[in-house]
């Protein structure tokens, strides 16, 4: 019998399909996962296609080694996703859709799949090898899967359902609305702090899951540690559903029954970051983006997807319900509400009844000379809460104890020698640590180029915050919460249960803590060393500056006030507190804000009026990575008047782990034509030699 020959993607940085012979009927079909021999590997591919020949020579196709048979196909819509991201990131298919899937789903033996399918089934699944090594053919229908157990954060359900809040009657119409659209309805829930967007989501999702025993709901939050408060939310309101959750931090087999869980539709409801925006879900009917505005959702290496982007296609393609929510919604986001290309539904108040958005102050620091970093006027504050037994919470976006340690006599600072960027001190670890390559240096004892032994840190972090405030407040509770103190697994979840719990008084944090949290007594914010993104060259940065700041703002007085406590404040120390920002913030006012910013970019030519694609290079000298990308320029020569190319530039740090790096930024008014540029371009590159390693990156988010 004639062989059939099937077409498969690999994960290979080659951007086409390889044939391979399938000698067996039937053969697998599309969207079947294969074994097959790539050069003296085994490796998993994806079938995309069948042939009834072969443009290769007979003797040079090779045979596939065996079938995932046991874990059914994935799907069409699936394939459909994958193959759309990979043309508009323009990577190979094969990149998009295998690295989506569970490491384990990647391997060439049948064992960790077994373990796996009879955790979610309590029928044997029984193995066929069809060759020494590979993987066989198993005798189940994933169908049949008919008892979730629990496991790895999936749960399965089975307790009392928690009892929803009544709704205000602003949250009722947005449910209403979100809910009773058929197709495609793509809604930006533009709501204040507190105001109850979450009982938002979950309401939406009992209508929607109600409709269907088959329906599976996906909701993505931008950061792992966000994960388990909405996970527990969720596993209180629906505990008859499993609910399957999917971020980075679970470990493979975790994350392989939790993936097995969504794509065997036994999941029901799926909570995940990013990464959860590729999965496998055959009843999805709903998608939910939380803090729609967080660049945690664009992808910084390998494929790098938006997957806020991706979940609207995803919901089109589909035609179903989107709801991206956010009290700063993204300029791009609020653009396409302005526009009508998005329902806009607001909630304007706090959910909880007499609870009130906080005071913002702006404490000049020319007048109010900070001590310890920490203004009069901020330690006064810090000082009535603690009397009063209140939370506070001082928001600094920088890590370490210093940014830099310096000796006074010569000028030394402490560079990093891999890197164009300053070591880091770390004074609880005596370490210099580098935040761009990981090189650690022991503190030197004394200075390097003048032998000074009076080595002094210059700026502040948060491990200094910390250390000044138990000076000050030796009796208060202090906790501080940062991607140094939380990087054991689980130690972030116990430390917000301290704080949700009562067990901390003063709360010192990075971005971690500024968003999505729900601290019932906490009536304090403290914001330090804002300025510094009042001046960056990124046009983003005061966009990100005000979501920030509002959101962080936003974690003080969620509930009713206390009798005799005080009400919530936020104090803003700045020296330059008459920056219109600043002015926007204290009146909580995101519309002008937005306002003013989308007309300063429309008159700059910048996003959302302007599409962008960035190419960067790297290479061992910066010369060679500014070289490759002149290079690059003369093979666009013939590109469409729209399409602007920008001359070549070294990185804002263009040396990491002693790999220099260069870019130059693509722009266009129209997105088919840069896209439609971008896909011949690329193919260019790819069949030239290029001395240097580079990506394209499309929509970027840091210039």
């Amino acid at each position: 019998m004639k062989p059939v020959i099937l077409q498969v993607a690999l994960d290979a940085p080659l951007d086409a399909l390889f044939d391979y012979a399938c000698q067996e009927q039937p053969a697998p079909p599309v969207g079947a996962l294969v074994v097959v021999p790539f050069g003296r590997r085994e490796v998993t591919g994806l079938v995309v296609g069948h042939l009834d020949e072969s443009r290769l020579a007979p003797e040079k196709i090779k045979s596939i080694l065996g079938c995932h048979v046991e874990l059914g196909v994935l799907s069409e819509h699936w394939l459909a996703l994958c193959a759309f991201a990979a043309e508009y990131y323009h990577r190979p298919l094969g990149e998009v859709a295998l690295p989506a899937l569970p490491k384990q789903l990647r391997g060439q033996k049948v064992g960790p799949l077994q373990k796996a399918l009879r955790k979610l089934d309590p029928a044997p699944v029984k193995a066929k090898r069809r060759k020494a090594g590979a993987v066989a053919s198993a005798e189940t229908e994933p169908a049949a899967m008919a008892s979730l157990r629990l496991f790895g954060q999936a749960t399965s359900g089975g307790g009392q359902p928690d009892i929803p809040p009544p709704l205000n009657d602003e949250q009722a119409h947005a449910v209403a609305q979100i809910t009773g659209q058929a197709g495609f309805a793509p809604t930006l829930l533009f709501g204040v702090t507190g105001s109850g967007k979450t009982e938002v989501y979950l309401h939406a999702a009992t209508e929607i899951l109600a409709r269907s025993s088959s329906a599976q709901v996906l909701m993505l939050v931008p950061e792992i540690n966000l994960t388990p408060q909405l996970l527990s939310h969720v596993q209180a309101r629906f505990p008859d559903y499993c609910v399957a959750t999917m971020h980075s931090g679970l470990a493979e087999g975790e994350r392989l029954l939790n993936w097995l869980a969504a794509h065997t539709g036994r999941a029901r409801i799926i909570v995940g970051t990013r990464l959860a925006v590729l999965a496998s879900l055959p009843g999805l009917a709903m998608i939910i983006v939380d803090e729609e505005h967080d660049a945690s959702y664009k992808q910084q290496e390998g494929l790098r997807y938006s997957a806020r982007d991706l979940a609207v296609w995803r919901a089109h393609q589909l035609q179903i319900p989107i709801v991206m929510g956010s009290a700063t919604p993204s300029l791009e986001s609020w653009q396409h509400a302005e526009s009508g290309r998005y329902r806009k539904l607001s909630l304007s108040a706090r959910a909880v009844q007499e609870a009130v958005l906080p005071q913002v102050l702006l404490v000049d620091l020319e007048r109010d000379k900070p001590h310890q970093g920490l203004s009069n006027t901020l330690l006064a504050a810090l000082k009535a809460r603690l009397d009063k037994g209140e939370q506070s919470l001082l928001f600094l976006n920088r890590r370490g104890y210093a940014p830099v340690l310096n000796c006074e006599s010569c000028g030394w600072v402490s560079s990093c020698k891999r890197c164009t960027a300053f070591m880091v001190l770390h004074k609880p670890e005596q370490r210099l640590r580098c935040h761009h390559c990981s090189l650690e240096l022991r503190i030197p004892r004394s200075c390097p180029t003048c032998g000074n032994v009076d080595l002094q840190p210059m700026g502040r972090g948060t491990q200094r915050v910390e250390e000044g405030l138990q000076e000050i407040f030796p009796e208060a509770r202090i906790l501080r919460i940062d991607a140094d103190s939380t990087r054991r697994k689980g130690s972030a979840q116990a430390a917000f249960d301290s704080v949700h719990s009562g067990q901390v008084d003063i709360l010192v944090g990075t971005q971690m803590v500024a968003k999505g949290h729900d601290f019932k007594n906490l009536t304090l914010v403290g914001v330090l060393n804002p300025d510094t993104a009042l001046f960056s060259h990124d046009y983003r940065a005061s966009e990100r500056l005000f979501a920030q700041l509002m959101q962080v703002s936003g974690r003080a007085g969620r509930a009713r006030p206390k009798e005799g406590g005080n009400a919530a404040q936020v104090l803003v120390q700045t020296r330059y507190p008459q920056h219109p920002l600043y002015a926007t913030l204290a009146a909580h006012d995101y519309p002008g804000f937005a306002s003013v910013t989308l007309a300063e970019r429309a008159q700059a030519g910048l996003p959302p009026f302007v599409h962008q694609a960035l190419l960067r290079a790297e290479a061992r000298t910066l010369e060679a990575a500014i070289g490759f990308l002149e290079t690059a320029s003369q093979e666009a020569e013939d590109r469409p008047l729209s399409v602007v190319m920008n001359d070549p530039i070294p990185m804002a740090i263009s040396r990491v782990a002693d790999v220099e790096r260069a870019q130059m930024l693509l722009e266009s008014p129209s997105r088919p034509a840069l896209q439609s540029f971008l896909r011949v371009w690329v193919q260019r590159l790819r069949q030239g030699k290029a001395r240097a390693r580079w990506s394209l990156e499309v929509d970027p988010m840091d210039i």
